[in-house]
């Protein structure tokens, strides 16, 4: 038999107590003014900044870029420091102005703004933007403008760091000449490149997505230049395309295994070829060492391999065991082992080249030669799992 439960006076009591709360939780939220609260959110979005758009980079050669805005290029990210969002808060029309001279990457930087929170919102606090960007920034930086247009007329004074490996020429189509590049190898004990790496080295964040600074004082790192080499006044003056670092694992019991770890083309200079130039440069380079066991790639991007695809497919092209009649025959020890001697790629990346010299000699539209191929791709990706 089920026991009636006994309600007191002072259960009674709190119940009545409770719905009194709640009801006058009720009439507060209903009195409410809700529109209020969606023109205050309005109010406050207006001080929301894409810090993309907001971040205004330039590399700069003469005194009238600095007002140039066609010499301006934005991030692709800007999540390490501002969020996953890549929203900076509290200010109206944000202009974050990182500025750098073209050789030695002096750098000015400024933050503008058209409006601030606090001017309309006592009790709101804005992003701490500049504190952000101090974050990544190396000491040293310029506030003022007049400051930094007297570093841009030493740009004369720099010279590239390291040992030239390699120079070359990129038609200009604008201009309606060749401009001279060059290639150069650098270690971290080469007097001022230290601090110009550090500067260097910020760009990463604004074009890397998972980009991170490296232990510098490591001596196992490589780091490779590429410059252009212009005239201003008839001066020869040196401008920064971009770059990449190098670290050499050890292999058991003596050779070492050299690693891409970072490479950057900076975008003024995008699409012009200079990616291929310079990972074309860093493997002969490393080829030329009786030490190196091979030359791999950390974490790369998709943008890489293609990269790489194309420089390994032009390298290997010279190799007597990829030549047409050769390819018609199947990958073999012979591909794998020349690749690996002659240009320290891996067994995996020559098997990779193989297949896209196959598919360029192979005619797709005849059904024997294109199921030929099709077996060929086959047995690569059934061979793991064959017992």
């Amino acid at each position: 038999m089920r026991e009636r439960k006994h309600v007191g006076k002072q259960d009674v009591l709190l119940h009545f107590a409770g719905r009194v709360v709640k009801l006058c939780v009720e009439m507060a939220a209903a009195s409410f003014s809700l529109p209020g609260v969606n023109e205050m959110e309005k109010k406050l979005a207006e001080y929301k900044c894409d810090t993309n758009e907001a971040t205004c980079l330039k590399l700069v050669r003469f005194p009238e870029d600095i007002e140039d805005e066609s010499t301006t290029f934005h991030p692709e990210y800007s999540h390490q420091l501002f969020g996953d969002d890549e929203v900076a808060f509290g200010y109206k029309g944000l202009q974050i102005q990182l500025y750098y001279t073209a050789g030695n990457l002096s750098t000015l930087f400024k933050v503008k703004y058209s409006a601030k929170v606090t001017e309309t919102f006592d009790c709101v606090e804005p992003d701490d933007v500049e504190g952000k960007i101090r974050e990544i920034i190396p000491p040293g930086f310029s506030c003022n403008t007049d400051d930094f247009i007297t570093l841009l007329e030493k740009e004369a004074n720099f010279k590239p760091f390291g040992s030239l490996l390699h120079t070359y020429k990129v038609h200009n189509v604008e201009e309606g000449a060749d401009l001279i590049y060059q290639i150069h190898k650098v270690d971290i004990s080469c007097p001022g490149f230290r601090e110009y790496h550090d500067r260097l080295q910020t760009f990463l964040m604004w074009f890397i997505e998972t980009a991170s600074f490296i232990d510098v004082d490591d001596d196992r790192w490589d780091f490779f230049l590429v410059f252009e080499k212009y005239n201003k006044d008839g001066e020869t003056l040196y401008a920064t395309v971009g770059y990449m670092t190098v670290y050499n694992y050890y292999v058991y019991p003596d050779k070492t295994r050299p690693r891409v770890s970072q490479m950057l083309i900076l975008p003024p200079f995008q699409g012009e070829g200079h990616g291929a130039q310079l990972l074309e440069t860093v493997h002969r380079f490393y080829c030329n060492s009786p030490k190196v066991q091979d030359i791999t790639a950390e974490d790369p991007s998709e943008n890489y391999v293609k990269l790489r695809d194309f420089v390994l497919v032009k390298l290997c092209l010279a190799l007597p065991s990829f030549s047409t009649e050769k390819l018609t025959q199947g990958f073999s020890e012979e591909m794998a082992v020349e690749a690996r001697e002659k240009l320290k790629i891996n067994k995996k990346h020559a098997r990779r080249v193989y297949e896209i010299l196959r598919l360029r000699n192979t005619d797709m539209s005849d059904e024997e030669k294109a199921r030929e191929f099709r077996l060929e791709v086959k047995k690569r990706l059934f061979g793991p799992y064959r017992m």
